[in-house]
């Protein structure tokens, strides 16, 4: 009998979209050229099918058995893969960043930028870490590079997550500093605007951040950097509510 994914957090299957029904399985990234091009985003925003396929073969060469990916945005509620194991995790060299200023319209536009989460090398961060089986690793991982490598901001890395029942090397997706929507340098307070108003396709930055804030509720961590971004948001949006 298959162990039960979330054998070790149950309470995550009611936070977690099953992978049926994740758009995520069907996304066609030539489908959302339109609503780029419409925000000012360049003819060559997305990576060709054949370089993302190599850049996902490159990533993965040499590595058998199960493949631990680490989530700390939205896979951790729309992963849209099939796992076998979700569990709570560390991963002690890098840390959550909300400066993906998203303007090409995913959660936020030319005129009311949106912002997303990217990982940087830093002072920690909390997440899920999910496994894929061995037999389901290459139709999976092909579905997962079409979402997070649809274009240039984040690039493949392994790094070690620590859990409740041992340390894992997991594939993360970091900020890609050159990237044209990786703003490093972006201020709390434009990270509060983007939060409070920005909203594209993918749905509302503000919903972005409430749901990690869900997540972690549930599972019983603090994270100051998402809880402060949340209520400052939420202040923000009272505020232009009054006016």
């Amino acid at each position: 009998m298959s162990q039960d994914p979330f054998c070790h957090h149950p309470r995550l299957a009611a936070l977690i979209t099953p992978p049926e029904e994740s758009d995520f399985r069907h996304f066609d990234p030539a489908a959302i050229d339109p609503i780029v091009r419409a925000n000012g985003g360049p003819d060559s925003w997305r990576l060709s099918e054949a370089e993302r396929e190599a850049d996902r073969r490159a990533a993965l060469s040499g590595r058998v058995g199960d493949l631990w990916v680490f989530a700390y945005g939205s896979l951790m509620w729309n992963p849209g893969i099939h796992f076998a194991e979700v569990r709570r995790g560390f991963a002690p060299r890098v840390a959550r960043r909300f400066i993906l200023r998203d303007r090409f319209g995913g959660r936020g536009t030319r005129d009311a930028p949106g912002v997303m989460a990217a990982l940087q090398w830093g002072e920690g961060c909390n997440g899920l870490v999910f496994r894929i089986a061995r037999e389901t690793l290459d139709a999976e991982t092909t579905l997962l590079w079409r979402r997070e490598r649809v274009g240039d901001a984040y690039t493949p890395e392994f790094i070690p997550v620590e859990t409740d029942h041992s340390t894992v090397e997991a594939l993360a997706f970091m900020a890609n500093p050159e990237a044209e929507l990786i703003e490093p340098g972006l201020s709390h307070e434009e990270q509060v605007r983007c939060c409070a108003t920005g909203a594209g396709w993918l749905g509302s930055s503000f919903d972005y951040v409430a749901n990690l804030a869900a997540h972690f509720e549930t599972m019983g961590i603090e994270d100051a950097g998402v809880a402060r971004l949340l209520a400052d948001a939420r202040a923000y949006r009272a505020s232009q509510s009054d006016r």
